[in-house]
């Protein structure tokens, strides 16, 4: 009977074990996280989500308070259009995230910071840019797109030295958005390293509609790698989301994918940056207790626990210190949501917006509880302590349990 270690991820000449962990924002895959999956031979993720906010708890710098104080004249002002980022601290908060980061790293694997392309930051193309070249020039090992088609994104790297040296990949789900992205940038002459394959099951944004449920993992799979085949590309697929064992990573293993990209199991580990109590929260959920919604502004669905304090939540939108959802025009579906029950209730009390959620803030404050579709099952692997908290678990033993066991067998804390 196979195990995940009996496979590895090849990038050229050189071997990985085939287990990657997703980049969880803001900061809920930590630095610590990624570190270990790259001491232990595999891929760690970094998300560049909210980094000024990001640098300043980790750094003590104070990018959020000079942003709010540039634009507190602005507060109270429906209209965000004027609120920018100043790219050079933007640049600075990047390289500070990262290049701390990558200092830090020890043993043979590597670490890739996850860029959404939905930051768009009242300045898309712009921001963008700072942050994917801010990272390379930091030493990133790799940058993986996502939350969006990043038609774009690779141009807004080219004129970069390590364009063709850093692992570069996108995150697709389904054969049509894998041509888009490959069609867009055939001009560049500069194929992705890899391409992640999300299913609907995965935690957070969701790359589907509503009907998402309709869709399978095993079939999108296999569907692009035929397309890969046919076209004939080489370059390593990687299974995600609702792999929560390593006899189900296994399974795509045998079946086209090169590795998996695993988050849910490490949302409990020690090095995961949720505060303890929300741990205990995804300990506890049934299956019942996690859904999907439309409550984020980006328009993409999104997987949370049903009791996340960020759903029907009616906080003044707090652009000038956040404003990470802006588009090019200063508008957000949080701002527009807000505005409408502020005609409702004027004097701005007992407002509860349920349509859209003010996704900055909540994400910076741990108050959106996004999860995989697997997150019920957390509590079979670990033990309930005497004081009905259950037990966290090391990233190292998270990893090693998908890199070494079989049967669907799922091994215990000591």
């Amino acid at each position: 009977m196979k195990r995940v270690d009996d496979f590895r991820l090849k990038f050229g000449k050189k071997e990985y074990v085939p287990i990657i962990i997703g980049g969880m924002g803001v900061d809920i895959s930590t630095a610590e996280l990624a570190l270990e999956a790259a001491r232990l031979g595999g891929i760690g993720h970094i998300s560049d989500a909210m980094v000024p906010d990001v640098s300043d708890r980790r750094f003590d710098t104070g990018f959020v308070k000079e942003k709010t104080k540039f634009y507190k004249y602005n507060i109270d002002n429906s209209d965000k259009s004027d609120i920018k980022f100043d790219l050079g601290r933007l640049a600075e908060a990047t390289k500070l995230h990262v290049g701390r980061t990558m200092e830090a790293k020890r043993g043979d694997g590597l670490i890739f910071v996850n860029c959404m392309e939905k930051l768009t930051m009242n300045a898309p193309r712009e921001t963008l840019q700072v942050r994917l070249n801010s990272a390379l020039d930091a030493g990133i090992d790799g940058i993986t797109l996502s939350a969006g088609l990043h038609l774009g994104s690779f141009a807004l790297m080219a004129d970069h030295p390590r364009f063709r040296d850093a692992k570069l990949g996108i995150i697709v789900s389904s054969v049509r958005a894998l041509q888009l992205f490959l069609r867009k940038t055939s001009r560049l002459n500069r194929l992705p390293d890899f391409i992640i394959i999300e299913g609907p099951l995965a935690g957070g944004h969701l790359g589907f509609g509503m009907d998402w449920a309709q869709y399978d993992l095993a079939t999108i799979v296999a569907e692009i790698a035929q397309f890969m085949k046919t076209e004939q590309l080489d370059i390593p697929l990687v299974a995600a989301g609702g792999i929560f064992t390593g006899s189900d990573a296994v399974s795509f293993l045998e079946n086209g994918a090169s590795a998996l990209q695993v988050a849910t199991r490490f949302t409990v580990s020690n090095e995961c940056g949720l505060p303890a109590k929300i741990k205990q929260e995804y300990f506890k959920a049934s299956e019942e207790d996690i859904i999907v919604n439309t409550i984020s502004p980006t328009g993409y669905p999104m997987r949370m626990l049903r009791s996340t304090p960020a759903i029907g939540a009616g906080i003044r939108p707090n652009c000038e210190a956040y404003g990470y959802l802006l588009d090019g025009n200063g508008n957000c579906a949080y701002i527009t949501a807000y505005n409408e029950q502020i005609v409702i209730h004027p004097d701005g009390k007992n407002i509860s917006v349920m349509d859209k959620t003010c996704l900055c803030t909540h994400m910076r404050n741990f108050n959106c509880w996004t999860c995989g579709s697997m997150t019920y099952r957390l509590k079979d692997t670990t033990r309930k302590l005497a004081d009905g908290t259950y037990q966290t678990l090391s990233a190292e033993h998270i990893f090693k349990d998908y890199q070494f066991s079989v049967d669907q067998q799922i091994a215990l804390p000591a």
